[in-house]
């Protein structure tokens, strides 16, 4: 009987070394994709948003002045105002309630089509200090949605709070809800206690000033309508230009997110930021 002999075939040997090093590479090309996403998440989300900028003037090297309107439920000083920002060509900022907006639903488009700019003033006028987080949210939504289904924008990012009232929590939840800046004031009229034309003027002349943000309302009732072509004058004459809030603090504020849809996967939303 013929014999056979048991030769083993040769078996090709895998190098550890580079099977090690791919695999690695993979492990940290996954965990860079992981951390890609989470960022993602965590930027976009609200918790970990800044607080909102205090602003109660602009830069004091530039001669420019913003004027500024409270916009509550009285629209009745709103087209002299607005006649008298044409006549003189300025554009201002107008801080509206939802209440405002709601009870006047063309006010916001007339507004906007004369290039000026709107913010929220809150729904219903409440002391943000004096409320909850969630309610603070739920009045500047109510405005957003509001505003939105008027004009199709939001009031973003600028917000006044109701009476100037604010602390860090305010600030902390406003912020949070997309409003980069909180809007004060270094000129108060007063005008809301009704003083005269003359008066009204003179408090806006007597302190302007580089940067300086005035306080005006709209409403039917007081003279700040008849006092702005004395103020216009009165500051133009003094070489300052009158502008809106953005244009005052050089602000253009825009928001990059992402919204996970059906199908994505952790690698497609990684290669989007470049990982």
């Amino acid at each position: 009987m013929e014999k056979y002999s048991s030769t083993k075939v040769p078996q090709k040997r895998r190098n550890h070394t580079q099977t090690s090093t791919t695999r690695g590479r993979k492990r940290a090309r996954w965990v860079a994709i992981f951390l890609a996403l989470l960022m993602t998440i965590l930027l976009a989300s609200p918790l970990y948003a800044a607080s909102s900028i205090l602003v109660s003037h602009g830069s004091t090297t530039t001669k420019k002045i913003a004027l500024t309107f409270d916009f509550g439920s009285d629209a009745g000083g709103l087209s002299s105002i607005l006649q008298t920002l044409a006549t003189y060509k300025v554009k201002s900022t107008f801080f509206m309630t939802g209440e405002s907006a709601a009870s006047n639903p063309a006010a916001a488009k007339t507004i906007l089509a004369g290039a000026h700019e709107i913010g929220n003033h809150s729904y219903s006028h409440p002391d943000f200090t004096t409320i909850t987080s969630t309610q603070m949210v739920d009045q500047l939504r109510r405005t957003e949605n509001v505003l939105v289904s008027q004009t199709g924008q939001k009031p973003k990012p600028y917000f006044r709070p109701p009476y100037g009232a604010y602390n860090s929590t305010v600030l902390q939840t406003v912020g949070n809800a997309g409003y980069t800046h909180t809007i004060l004031w270094n000129i108060d009229t007063i005008d809301w206690q009704n003083p005269s034309t003359a008066t009204i003027i003179s408090r806006v002349l007597d302190n302007a000033r580089n940067g300086a943000i005035v306080l005006m309302h709209v409403s039917g009732t007081i003279n700040a309508r008849y006092a702005l072509p004395g103020i216009i004058e009165g500051l133009k004459s003094r070489g300052y230009g009158l502008v809106t809030i953005s244009e005052l603090l050089g602000t253009a504020v825009s928001y990059t997110t992402y919204t996970v849809k059906a199908g994505d996967t952790l690698y497609k939303i990684a290669s989007l930021y470049n990982v």
